[in-house]
């Protein structure tokens, strides 16, 4: 141990502080394992008191907090960049459901919580909590309110913003503001909650949050659609957002790279379309009460074939058959993992834009980077494309970091164009720091500048990001 994970450990006790390098090593990597930070220690508190504490205990010390959550982010926000003056502060040991009221539709949560394990509390309790990632067996709560996370769900539920109803956290100064209140309705001036989340721990750090439930859907109906093109796919989520109304929660759209490489993370999975085609789309209605979801999907489709939009599609006839053809929008993540190192990115631009947006922005990568994979899929409804560029196998690591620097600048600068978002749900992070202040007007860096100063006066809460 140093000397200053030492005093630090005698603050706060030995176990709370974690200082040897073989057991701080998973706080210190992204993860997909190709990027290490550094910290002077790790510290793992039991409870918001040891939160407050350990905050009073690095100030003492001179040194900055990283809060971290289940460190699934895609942008290094939680990853410290210091071996002098950086400490970790995973919420991992925060991990209770404190309350759950099915009759206020409501449920406070810790900010360590899993994410799988606060759905599944609900689920047990006849409640729905509707935030579901790739990574929710290992996200945290806490991570996904300072993320603002999405997801695929945000079409009928909205952004992880749109299901918190109150906030617990600790302020840079080590007091503790319960804001954890369940009301719907609550008009006494500024929403204070607001102020963080999304912040990215830069302004405190979340201990708890009390969360929106919805009824459980008892009727779920899943489908893989095969269309021409993306344009195609845009036209039938118009077409689906009107007959289907409220009752769609998720319209997906994958390319038809998607497969191999799903297949390649998970050898067993078998395509369901025997047919080769330019775009598909992974639609789920969901609901519960006196809603037929079945004979809702089965007229969709139908309307869409008449229409000429669905050209093959096949519907689930089990929940096992449908976690399979979520598989492939999962799997073909991990595939992209097995690729090695490749630009990922997470942008927006308006639904309008959306199929012209890919169109330009792939053909520019294919005359610049040809041998690459540049590979869109994403949330058609809101607009939001991952646009990502796989280096060829074998690629050296130098001229691979070169590949997705040029890459990223082709990406950005056609999205400026379209006057899109460089983030749509995963956050700035360190990752994205340039882009994002280049983008910045005078007037927002003048407003962030005067938040950051009246609640982080010292500066030392995830130095870094966002400011």
């Amino acid at each position: 141990m140093s000397m200053l994970s030492k005093r630090l450990a005698a603050k706060l006790g030995n176990d709370l502080v974690l200082a040897d390098g073989e057991g701080m090593d998973r706080y210190l990597r992204d993860w997909h394992r190709d990027t290490v930070g550094a910290a002077v220690a790790v510290i793992r508190p039991r409870s918001v008191t040891d939160v407050a504490n350990a905050v009073l205990a690095s100030r003492d010390l001179g040194l900055a907090i990283v809060p971290q959550g289940g460190n699934t982010g895609l942008v290094h926000g939680a990853l410290p960049q210091s071996p002098s003056d950086h400490v970790v502060l995973s919420l991992e040991r925060l991990n209770r459901i404190r309350t759950i009221a099915p009759d206020d539709f409501s449920m406070t949560v810790e900010a360590g919580c899993i994410l799988s394990a606060a759905k599944e509390c609900a689920a047990e309790n006849g409640m729905f909590f509707p935030l579901a990632l790739g990574a929710q067996g290992s996200c945290q709560i806490g991570g996904n309110v300072s993320t603002n996370a999405g997801g695929i769900n945000v079409l009928r539920y909205g952004m992880t913003r749109d299901l918190v109803l109150g906030l617990e956290v600790v302020l840079p100064n080590g007091e503790i503001w319960n804001g954890l209140s369940t009301l719907r309705k609550d008009n006494r001036g500024v929403d204070l909650k607001q102020l963080f989340i999304g912040s990215e721990g830069t302004l405190g750090i979340i201990t708890a949050a009390s969360l929106k439930l919805t009824p459980l859907p008892t009727q779920r109906e899943t489908a893989l659609l095969a269309v021409a093109s993306l344009d195609d796919a845009v036209a039938l989520y118009r077409l689906a957002r009107r007959e289907c109304c409220d009752l769609m929660s998720a319209f997906e759209f994958m390319p038809p790279e998607a497969f191999p490489l799903a297949q390649a993370a998970m050898p067993d999975l078998v395509m369901p379309l025997s047919g080769q085609y330019q775009a598909y789309v992974l639609m789920e209605l969901g609901g519960s009460g006196l809603v037929d979801m079945a004979d809702l999907m089965q007229r969709f489709l139908e309307l869409g074939m008449e229409k000429g939009l669905i050209l093959d599609g096949v519907i689930a006839a089990s929940q096992s058959q449908a976690r399979t053809l979520w598989s492939f929008r999962e799997g073909m993540v991990e595939g992209q993992v097995k690729r090695g190192r490749h630009l990922r990115t997470d942008v927006s631009v308006s639904l309008s834009n959306l199929a012209a947006f890919v169109a330009e922005a792939e053909a520019e990568l294919a005359s610049a980077l040809p041998g690459c994979l540049a590979i869109s899929y994403g949330h058609v409804g809101d607009g939001n494309v991952h646009l990502n560029v796989l280096p060829s196998a074998g690629t050296p690591d130098g001229e691979r970091d070169a590949i997705i620097k040029r890459a990223k600048t082709i990406i950005n600068e056609v999205l400026f164009r379209y006057q899109g978002s460089i983030s749509a749900e995963h956050g700035i992070g360190r990752e994205k720091m340039d882009d994002f202040r280049t983008g910045l007007q005078p007037t927002q860096v003048q407003l962030l500048a005067a938040l950051k100063a009246a609640i982080d006066p010292d500066w030392r809460m995830n130095p870094g990001v966002l400011f």
